[in-house]
């Protein structure tokens, strides 16, 4: 929770998907068992750190939301608003946050893809994490980021300060 005044941002990488299905479409594809792994471990981060989301905006595809559902079954208090939002598949850095402005509640995690999602997050804070694998954003990575701002229409690029950046699988 955070206070009047302030908006928080989880923004998670998917988790590691599977590629063993060649027939599949890159939208329905799963996680693997590293990346669901990789989700619980996120969702058990986050509850030790009270990370609680009260509203989720999540890609429409298959990776995003196994993510999210794998991370709620964490130990979190708060069960939030969940908005699957086909927009954010393979977003580029301006449509996420056009996305974001359209949040409602003061905490959000945002379940996007790789390079937007890393562009995104890159122009967030003021000063980035100084973690060599931040401008990457491997898969289930996580930037917490808060802003000082009564609204999420007020978000603007280098607005944010860094709370919290985890990578949960490992180095891909």
């Amino acid at each position: 929770m955070t206070p009047n005044g302030h908006r928080r941002l989880i923004l998670t990488r998917h988790a590691k998907s599977a590629w063993d299905d060649p027939a599949l479409a890159d939208h329905d594809r799963p996680l693997n068992d590293r990346g669901r792994r990789s989700a619980r471990e996120l969702g058990d981060w986050m509850a030790s750190r009270g990370y609680e989301p009260e509203e989720v905006l999540c890609s429409s595809s298959q990776r995003t939301k196994e993510t999210w559902s794998t991370v709620a079954g964490a130990p979190l208090e708060v069960r939030p608003l969940v908005r699957i939002e086909p927009g954010l598949y393979h977003a580029g850095p301006e449509q996420m946050l056009t996305i974001l402005r359209t949040a409602t509640h003061p905490t959000v995690m945002m379940i996007g893809h790789n390079p937007g999602i890393a562009e995104f997050a890159s122009m967030l804070p003021a000063r980035p994490p100084l973690d060599p694998d931040f401008r990457r954003y491997p898969t289930c990575a996580t930037l917490v980021v808060d802003f000082q701002i009564d609204s999420w229409s007020e978000i603007a690029p280098g607005l944010g300060s860094v709370m919290d950046f985890v990578r949960m699988d490992g180095r891909d």
